[in-house]
């Protein structure tokens, strides 16, 4: 694919991120490609202007995010019924999402300008949520998780679960985790859930601390549509989609998941692959002669 336009999004809230955004726009500018900014990153930056971050995946032919993974899932979500490639450039630590470092930015891009790359395609999930079974109330895309959680730190909560209309059973536990293979590193991972490699489409279903000590994480095929409904009259819940944004359940509320038709694409580093940044975040050791430095 030929690149011309890119398109750059940052998180707001780090003090060097304009300063970053400015030296890649130079350096791009340099190179006769046109670059459009995110309005959030522009009304830092003094005498720019931005676009909405849906018209900028409009407009773009590639979109490259400075922050961290959670910069990456806010601009997923985002832009998710566009398909385009999003290299995301870390300035904190080491991230799943955000695997270009800043001191790689410039030969990293180098090389996707020429071509050189690969994109990986991730799965993403369509969460539904209803209002004591009436119409919908919040319809979001997601690429991490859904997460129920008690509202009540006290009380555990019952959430009555179906997959593909077929009752599987009623989690009595403090919360429940619907999560990608991308999002299997994430929350779920600290439940006692299972890395599940990106490439593989299916759908975690993990319970938090379950009452019942044999309800375990099952991976479901990605064509399952589990309905959960929360029958927990006293306390209520939480519904959280990728750890940002959060609604509040009340009895007999339900949400729907599914697999979205949209998926996130992602440019791969061209510095490390997947089970490098695995062993890297969760600190795993190396054989004899197996040792290799990080960048």
């Amino acid at each position: 694919m030929s690149i011309r336009k890119i398109g750059i999004v940052a998180n707001t809230d780090k003090e060097r991120s304009p300063e970053y955004v400015a030296g890649l726009r130079d350096w791009l500018c340099e190179r006769g490609l046109e670059v459009l900014l995110d309005e959030g990153i522009a009304e830092k930056m003094s005498g720019m202007s931005g676009f909405p971050r849906k018209e900028l995946a409009s407009r773009a032919d590639l979109l490259v995010v400075f922050g961290g993974d959670g910069t990456m899932l806010r601009t997923a979500r985002s832009v998710a019924e566009f398909d385009i490639p999003i290299v995301g450039i870390n300035t904190g630590g080491l991230g799943y999402l955000t695997e270009v470092n800043l001191n790689e930015m410039t030969e990293a891009l180098e090389r996707i300008l020429r071509g050189d790359f690969s994109t990986e395609k991730r799965m993403m999930l369509d969460a539904l949520i209803r209002r004591q079974g009436r119409d919908p109330v919040r319809e979001s895309h997601i690429l991490n998780d859904v997460v129920i959680n008690r509202a009540d730190l006290s009380r555990i909560i019952e959430l009555e679960t179906a997959v593909d209309d077929r009752y599987l059973t009623t989690f009595k536990a403090d919360g429940l985790i619907i999560a990608t293979p991308t999002g299997s590193t994430a929350y779920s991972l600290s439940a006692g859930g299972p890395i599940v490699f990106p490439e593989q489409d299916s759908i975690i279903l993990n319970p938090i601390c379950p009452h019942t000590l044999s309800n375990r994480p099952i991976i479901l095929p990605d064509s399952a549509v589990m309905k959960v409904t929360l029958w927990s009259k006293e306390a209520g819940a939480t519904v959280s989609l990728d750890g940002q944004t959060t609604f509040t359940l009340r009895a007999g509320d339900s949400i729907t998941v599914q697999k979205s038709p949209f998926v996130t694409t992602l440019v791969a580093s061209p510095h490390r692959d997947y089970l490098e940044i695995l062993r890297t975040k969760l600190g795993w050791g190396v054989g004899p002669g197996r040792e290799k430095p990080l960048p």
